[in-house]
């Protein structure tokens, strides 16, 4: 009977064991999941960023563009107010 209870008990620890190393085994693949949970939100934010300082490049861009269309523009009306004006003096 002393046998038997010596490998009824060490049958239980070895299932304690056992569970003990799955409890940790599922410790470390959640920490390991949360990790690379973190990491790719992580990422996810500097693209979020990069993406909106590329739109507020390309926004400045185009605003920088068209100021220089209006300013190319502006030239041109006056030049041809000013040849509109010799046209004038001509006729006179």
């Amino acid at each position: 009977m002393d046998r038997n209870w010596h490998r009824n008990r060490d049958k239980y620890r070895n299932k304690n064991q056992s569970t003990d190393s799955l409890d940790i085994y599922a410790a470390k693949l959640t920490y390991i999941g949360t990790s690379l949970s973190t990491l790719g939100d992580g990422i996810q934010t500097i693209a979020a960023g990069l993406a909106l300082e590329a739109l507020l490049n390309a926004k400045k861009e185009n605003s920088n563009d068209q100021a220089k269309q209006n300013t190319k523009m502006k030239q041109q009306i006056d030049h041809l107010i000013s040849e509109l004006e010799q046209i004038k003096r001509i006729l006179k």
